[in-house]
């Protein structure tokens, strides 16, 4: 059961099985995902497109870049990035690496925090510099809910090229999770 998540004021209330739940769906959906399109050529990757990101691998990019920055944030350490939009990219494989193993990461942190952690809030300054303020726990749905965001972006493109991705749906995943 992922539990409840009720309206407190202005914060969000949420237990901390539904963010590991959350982390785990984030981890999983992006291994099926990456796997098909790891396995894109290159000129399909960087082809420009009419999107902000330009690209599709830079797309990714955008995703796991983001990925990083709020993990930073969590640690409360400096990120380095100057832009969401970062021109240079790695090569797939190095991308599809990078992403898999800060989803793990996303997974291991969530599955260290207390309830009373998820509540804490984390101060952190926006890459353009503005300052804010969530608690823990809203970060890591932020990062579940913008990567999920982004796959369904690629998944456009991706049928745009006849490719067709997997099913990452939270319902797939739940019901593959509680299969034997």
């Amino acid at each position: 059961m992922l539990g409840v998540i009720t309206e407190v004021g202005r914060q969000m209330e949420i237990s901390v099985n539904a963010v590991q739940t959350l982390t785990r769906y984030k981890a999983w959906a992006d291994g099926l995902f990456l796997a098909v399109v790891a396995g894109l050529p290159e000129s399909e990757l960087v082809a420009p497109r009419p999107i902000i990101f330009g690209s599709l691998i830079r797309t990714l990019n955008h995703s796991y870049s983001m990925d990083y920055v709020w993990q930073s944030n969590l640690l409360g350490r400096p990120h380095g990035l100057t832009t969401r939009n970062p021109v240079d990219h790695p090569p797939i494989q190095d991308l599809v690496a990078s992403q898999l193993k800060l989803d793990t990461w996303y997974v291991d942190y969530a599955d260290s925090l207390s309830h009373d952690q998820l509540g804490e809030v984390v101060k952190f300054e926006f890459i353009g510099g503005d300052i804010g303020a969530m608690s823990r726990a809203d970060i890591l749905l932020h990062v579940v809910n913008h990567t999920t965001y982004h796959r369904g972006h690629v998944a456009d493109m991706l049928y745009h090229l006849n490719v067709f991705p997997p099913t990452t749906d939270l319902p797939v995943f739940l019901q593959a999770s509680v299969t034997p």
